[in-house]
C-alpha cells in the first residue's frame, strides 16, 4: 500500500537544509505606512534584505570609528 502522505521532494530537502523562513505580523491600523511601502515594492524580500544589509554596513562603520 502506498504512503498516502505527502512525499518530500528534493526541493523540500534542500529548503529544509539551506533556508530559514521568517514571518512578521503587521497591524493594519497602526502600521499602515509599512504595509503601503511593502505593497509598493516588487520584491519584498529583496527590499528588506537590502535595508538590513545597509544597516549592517552603517553600524559596522560606526563600530570601526568608535574603536
Amino acid at each position: 500500500r502506498k504512503n498516502m502522505g505527502k512525499h518530500e521532494t528534493p526541493q523540500d530537502r534542500y529548503h529544509k537544509a539551506h533556508t530559514v523562513s521568517l514571518t512578521i505580523r503587521l497591524m493594519k491600523n497602526t502600521e499602515q505606512d509599512i504595509l503601503q511601502k511593502l505593497d509598493s515594492v516588487p520584491n519584498k524580500a529583496g527590499y528588506i534584505k537590502a535595508l538590513i544589509r545597509s544597516d549592517i554596513d552603517k553600524n559596522g562603520e560606526q563600530q570601526r570609528q568608535q574603536t
